[in-house]
């Protein structure tokens, strides 16, 4: 493996930005950023680079349609050679991982997947936008738009072709979504969701009319939900014909067979092993102020961001929160950029406390809860996910087809 080191001298006024992640956090970050650099009455000149480990914008919150559509997972991954508004000179993607962020120095160690080297980058400022890892099949782990259409599309084979039901572990969003949007797309399939505890979304701080609300939904859509079971084993068995099937035991003694097991227990943990201890809590979260700032105590603090589901903030992880954090970081390095160039205080944008809410997909009905109360319905489904599980409304408010000026 051989090293590079990018560390050339730049005119002054040239900015680097280098962004990890680029999927709600990341990319909103630099497309907003970008839009404040090019003011017309000042503008900033700024470098951009973008390092991700898949090759494309993928939006996983549509994960749960794109397991049971092939033709919804076509839509779901764009390459980011497609991702027109970002395609200019001053913007690079990088298909890699950070593998380390040195804040002192204001360089980060780099691995490219396609030339397998290892360089070391300069930047400006940094900001963080990795999220969770989550595990299969709560999100593909492909990491090419191309592997990834086969991984999904053999798991869309089994679950759309189930001779038996197709069981769903775990009673969690993703699990009501998967579970939903399965009997949607194919209603013949038999669709089964357990859930170990007596309430749905039982690890949320929600309260027990939107719990009760999932629930009615779910088993309204046609989905049989078994509350307090807990999966204890799973077996491998053919059917008559030689067609391979599953015996499962829950911890009640309860037992039935299924073609497929979908275990939609996420145990999510923040992709943040390359950043330095002193920015993290106990949790591997990063201890952001309400700037996107990385915490006071770490080198150069005031030039480091974390944005998106790696930080340690009240309130439900969702996909707008991710959008604005990434709107906030963007402002705030524009902020200091004037500071540095033309003496202006900084105006900074700060994230206020989040409460409990969430947008919850179930078949042709959602389920909206916040500070407005609960609403639900197909007319919920419309105003928060249209048809796509939210792809156009992501898509066009971050203008990723291109400007819309």
């Amino acid at each position: 493996m051989t090293v590079d080191v990018v560390n050339a001298a730049i005119p002054a006024t040239q900015y680097r930005v280098l962004i990890a992640g680029g999927c709600y956090g990341g990319l909103s970050a630099a497309v907003n950023l970008l839009e404040k650099c090019d003011a017309i009455d000042s503008p900033i000149s700024v470098d951009i680079t973008i390092v991700d480990e898949r090759d494309g914008y993928y939006h996983i919150i549509g994960s749960p349609l794109a397991m049971a559509s092939k033709a919804y997972a076509e839509k779901a991954w764009v390459e980011y050679k497609n991702v027109k508004i970002l395609q200019r000179p001053n913007v690079a993607f990088v298909q890699g991982t950070v593998a380390n962020v040195d804040c002192e120095n204001k360089t980060a160690t780099i691995s490219e997947h396609k030339t397998q080297k290892t360089r070391v980058e300069s930047y400006d400022f940094f900001i963080a936008a990795t999220g969770l890892r989550r595990v299969w099949p709560v999100v593909p782990q492909a990491l090419t738009r191309e592997a990834y259409l086969k991984e999904v599309g053999a798991h869309c084979d089994k679950v759309l072709n189930a001779i038996a039901p197709v069981l769903v572990v775990g009673g969690g969003a993703v699990g009501i979504e998967m579970a939903t949007e399965l009997k949607y797309i194919s209603p013949s399939v038999q669709v089964t969701l357990a859930h170990s505890r007596d309430k749905l979304l039982s690890a949320e701080p929600l309260p027990n009319m939107v719990k009760d609300c999932a629930l009615e939904l779910t088993e309204q859509s046609g989905v049989e939900v078994l509350l307090n079971h807990r999966l204890a084993s799973q077996t491998p068995t053919k059917d008559a014909d030689g067609s391979d099937l599953h015996e499962v035991e829950f911890t009640n003694g309860h037992k039935m067979v299924v073609s497929e097991v979908i275990t939609a227990i996420s145990n999510s943990i923040p992709s943040t092993a390359y950043l330095p201890q002193s920015a993290l809590n106990s949790d591997g979260y990063v201890n952001v102020e309400d700037t996107m700032h990385f915490p006071a105590g770490v080198p150069n603090a005031e030039s480091h961001f974390a944005v998106g589901d790696m930080i340690h903030w009240s309130g439900i992880k969702r996909c707008g929160g991710a959008l604005y954090q990434g709107k906030i970081a963007g402002w705030n390095i524009h902020q200091i950029m004037l500071q540095q160039l033309q003496d202006k205080e900084p105006d900074f944008l700060r994230l206020g406390e989040n409460p409990p809410m969430i947008g919850l997909a179930v078949g042709k009905n959602a389920i909206s809860y916040g500070q407005e109360g609960m609403n639900y319905g197909p007319q919920v489904m419309q105003l928060f996910f249209e048809e796509d599980l939210g792809f156009r409304i992501v898509w066009d408010h971050l203008q990723l087809g291109g400007s819309t000026k």
